[in-house]
């Protein structure tokens, strides 16, 4: 199993190479500098061409290129132009916000998700089932970024329960009152954000347990007079995790990505907001090392899909 993780690692280092290559190159490509209108609109063309040239991007792509690679074996991914300070603590600053809220947000889907995929499941057309692929239809219907802006008005503005906007509080004080703020402003987002990722988690832990149940096996445990409760817990639910097992690495994953919505419309200081703001400003350090940062993601979301996989089937070994 390790010479298999050693090997996967070393094929995603040249996948790593052309990702950064496209990156720069597309991020080179936008429209537009980072200087105009950042300074002063009415500057002088002279001056922008002066800061263009300062900062090595009149030279050619590959120049820049290799600048950049050799600065990233450093450990310096440069400066951003807007906030006039490194990337690296620029963003180290924003990791923590985006970390601790897929970090809650993954908790809570999963914890919503496996009891309910189960629940629906073991009840096959019945009331419960018929409300559960209810609730999973609407929400895969409606757009996540519709259900984000319906939670803020119903939740942050009508009922006025939770915050809006942020990170912390601004009158906090100590570091218990620091971290209690903190995670008031997460609950409102991770909420959302779970609800909407539950969705594929349940349907197909409704399908998988539904297969399960009318397998040989369960036949034969009920057979020999196995209570129920013990097939469920012992037999059905463990087999039926298996997909959802071979997507997890992926969740988990695509959490961190997916934060680009919900920290944008709730004006929230994570990666996922540096990196749309980034865009604006054509902040092209800031711009290359995120979207770096979210292709290496994937990448170990699918070695981790391989390894939780292995885990809780003994039978697959990634050999």
């Amino acid at each position: 199993m390790w010479k298999t993780i050693l090997r996967r690692v070393m094929i995603m280092v040249p996948e790593v190479i052309i990702l950064s290559i496209l990156v720069f190159l597309l991020a080179k490509a936008m429209p537009g500098d980072p200087f105009t209108g950042s300074i002063n609109p009415k500057a002088d063309p002279a001056q922008i061409k002066h800061l263009m040239a300062i900062n090595g991007l009149n030279d050619p792509w590959y120049q820049q290129y290799w600048n950049w690679v050799v600065h990233l074996f450093h450990g310096n991914l440069g400066n951003s132009y807007q906030y006039q300070e490194p990337v690296t603590r620029l963003i180290a600053g924003r990791a923590g916000n985006t970390l601790w809220l897929a970090f809650f947000s993954m908790i809570l889907t999963y914890a919503l998700a496996l009891p309910m995929g189960v629940f629906a499941g073991r009840h096959e057309g019945k009331l419960p089932d018929v409300v559960i692929r209810f609730y999973t239809y609407v929400t895969y219907c409606i757009p996540f970024f519709v259900i984000l802006v319906l939670g803020i008005w119903i939740f942050g503005y009508v009922l006025g329960w939770f915050p809006t906007t942020g990170s912390v509080s601004s009158d906090a004080q100590g570091w218990v009152q620091t971290v209690g703020s903190h995670f008031y402003h997460i609950l409102l987002p991770g909420i959302l954000g779970a609800l909407f990722s539950t969705v594929n988690i349940v349907q197909y832990l409704r399908s998988e347990v539904i297969d399960a149940k009318h397998s040989d096996y369960v036949r034969t445990a009920r057979s020999k007079g196995v209570p129920s409760k013990d097939i469920y817990r012992h037999h059905i639910f463990r087999n039926s995790l298996l997909p959802i097992a071979a997507f997890a690495g992926y969740s988990i994953t695509g959490l961190l990505n997916g934060s680009i919505f919900t920290e944008t419309v709730f004006s929230y200081p994570g990666m996922g907001l540096l990196f749309v703001n980034s865009i604006s400003y054509r902040d092209y350090t800031v711009i290359t090392a995120l979207v770096l940062i979210f292709g290496l993601l994937n990448l170990l979301g699918t070695l981790l899909s391989d390894i939780i996989l292995s885990i809780v089937d003994p039978r697959i070994r990634i050999e």
